[in-house]
């Protein structure tokens, strides 16, 4: 018996001892994808492979250890990942591999969950990232650790994954086996847009389109319509516009369908970010992947050669004329006319995911696009907008390149958004130091809140009352405290939490943040007094005196420090704030102070 077969055998004896959503996963994207393989193996001959719908008890065959016994989904996993590395494999066994990696890894307790990745990322270590088309079936993709929805939060990866493509999964984005039961088929329509270059000849910039695989997504039209006419002809009209405006529609166009050339000579490198996208996938909403970062896309089933860093064995899936290879957009309803590139037949068939519960209302976050929309204001801030204004121009002269992806990361975190912020740069003692004695003035910061809001309008920011009211009152209020930091003399406090802005709070009443330009007043703050070992703790007695006056005006935006309700109804994020040294924002609590709001908490937090 071959390894694939007994590997189909032993994954049959596994689902026997399953049950529920588990055996229902095993059965339509393992048993199913590995018995296919095994029958079409010609070295497989010396085995009868059942359907993938036969009942297991009738497959015979080794264990993975050489026994009749069970073998457990990690052990699978690991089993399945070999043979895939090793072998490259048919398109079944990475379908199969993908769904036992996602099975194992869920399965586990999340710290072993963690590991488990961690190893099976090993095995597939020396595989580049690749995405390889399963003829009638997902998206198999390898070692591509960035995979986001469509707001830009991070979406979980495996080292091995199989992404829908029919847009009938029920796990979307990932595969369920749903293709089979729709019947998906991959062939391109006779209908599709033909595969044509055009060159348009303006006055500064040559720009290159080809129709044939433009995914509709309309960055271009609906931002720089004098020279995008959607419902024109012709559709390009190269001298309606700024080159730098040009340029960045270009640059922004996701299926790689417009180029651009100067002098005749095409600028494939710029176009191409090839010095700043590592690879990834973004998950649109109700649309296509959009791929970066130079992911290669081939035709299934070549796999690699067995040496490390060997070469791949398949040959790249053809692209049309002038294509981009860094970015591309490949179609996730199942309908495109272009496959596996999307032809934006999303819009026509009505193509949505599934529609957030309503009871759950958005953040300010996920209600202004996300990520991308927050990066595509902030990129037309400090590209277009900052360069033409001579009051900021100077101001922002020498910002590093990656500037308004960091803006853009913190403005996402303050509106309830992941901490990218935090977790990328540094949190609010890095904002803060960007801002220390750079003397800021109330005419830059109005010109600055200004402009910030033009290029929200310009990106397609929503434009409604309540997004706007919440929007603009963060500007107003942090780039108040922006001009106040920058001051000669100036001490704000350096540990403050990220402010976090949602649609119903906000900086608090005047009064309740202490200036960074007023003197230092000595606070007549209650004795501290520790209880002892064998004193119940209290929170009038014990707790309450440990926070001072200018602690509890630093927070009142968030919690009074002060009342016992509020402190009770967050004691464990206060905890972590006085543990990890964040609160109070001008010191550390010393050890003993932190062991004893650790006693009250514990003790049931006595008033």
């Amino acid at each position: 018996m071959t390894e694939l077969a007994a590997l189909h055998a032993a994954a049959l004896r596994l689902h026997d001892n399953l049950g529920g959503a588990e055996a229902e996963r095993l059965m339509r994207s393992v048993l199913r994808p590995l018995a296919d393989a095994t029958a079409a193996d010609p070295t497989a001959a010396d085995t009868t492979a059942a359907p993938a719908t036969a009942a297991p008890a009738t497959i015979p065959g080794p264990g993975l250890d050489g026994s009749d016994a069970s073998p457990s989904l990690t052990e699978l996993a690991r089993e399945a990942t070999r043979l895939r590395v090793r072998d490259g494999g048919p398109p079944q066994l990475l379908e199969a591999t993908a769904a036992l990696q996602a099975l194992a890894c869920a399965a586990a307790e999340p710290d072993d969950g963690d590991a488990l990745a961690g190893e099976l990322r090993a095995l597939q270590d020396g595989l580049e990232p690749c995405i390889e088309v399963a003829p009638d079936g997902p998206y198999l993709v390898t070692n591509v650790d960035e995979l986001r929805d469509h707001l830009g939060c991070a979406l979980p990866t495996r080292p091995q994954m199989a992404l829908c493509r029919c847009g009938a999964s029920a796990s979307e984005p990932f595969c369920d086996g749903s293709h089979v039961e729709a019947g998906f088929r991959d062939e391109k329509s006779p209908d599709r847009v033909p595969d044509r270059r055009d060159a348009y000849v303006g006055q500064q910039v040559t720009i290159l389109d080809n129709r044939g695989i433009c995914q509709h997504a309309g960055f271009c039209s609906a931002r720089l319509p004098s020279v995008f006419d959607a419902g024109g002809e012709p559709f390009v009209h190269p001298s309606g516009g700024r080159m730098d405006e040009i340029i960045r529609a270009v640059r922004d166009c996701p299926s790689g369908a417009l180029g651009y050339a100067i002098d005749g000579v095409e600028a494939r490198e710029d176009t191409d970010h090839h010095h700043r996208r590592p690879p990834a996938i973004e998950v649109t909403r109700d649309g296509p992947y959009r791929i970066t970062g130079g992911i290669a896309l081939r035709e299934p089933g070549g796999g690699h050669d067995p040496e490390p860093g060997g070469e791949p064995r398949s040959e790249p899936v053809a692209r049309a004329q002038g294509a981009s290879e860094e970015h591309y957009a490949l179609c996730r309803c199942g309908q495109s006319q272009n496959k596996p590139f999307c032809s934006g037949m999303h819009w026509y068939v009505e193509f949505h995911d599934p529609v957030p519960d309503p009871e759950q209302r958005p953040t300010v976050f996920e209600w202004a696009g996300g990520f991308p929309a927050l990066l595509r204001m902030t990129r037309l801030f400090y590209e277009k907008r900052v360069p033409e204004d001579p009051l900021l121009a100077p101001l922002f002269a020498d910002m590093s390149a990656d500037h308004p992806e960091r803006v853009a990361a913190w403005l996402g975190e303050v509106f309830g958004g992941p901490p990218a912020y935090s977790g990328g740069y540094g949190g609010y003692p890095r904002m803060l130091s960007q801002h220390l004695g750079r003397n800021l003035t109330e005419e830059k910061r109005a010109r600055w809140v200004t402009l910030l809001l033009q290029s929200a309008r310009e990106a397609g920011l929503p434009n409604d009352a309540e997004f706007a009211s919440a929007f603009r009152s963060y500007l107003e209020w942090g780039s108040r405290l922006a001009v106040e930091n920058s001051q000669t003399g100036a001490a704000p406090p350096e540990h403050m939490p990220m402010p976090h802005w949602d649609w119903t709070t906000g900086a608090g009443p005047p009064g309740s943040r202490i200036s960074a330009l007023a003197p230092p007043e000595p606070a007549a703050d209650a004795e501290v007094r520790l209880p002892a070992g064998d004193e119940p703790v209290s929170f009038e007695a014990h707790i309450k005196p440990l926070f001072r006056e200018r602690d509890r005006s630093s927070m009142r935006f968030a919690f009074d420090l002060w009342s016992y309700d509020e402190v009770r109804e967050h004691a464990e994020e206060i905890h972590a704030r006085v543990a990890n040294g964040s609160m109070p924002c001008d010191m550390r609590w010393p050890a003993e102070y932190v062991a004893a709001l650790r006693r009250w908490i514990e003790e049931g937090s006595p008033r």
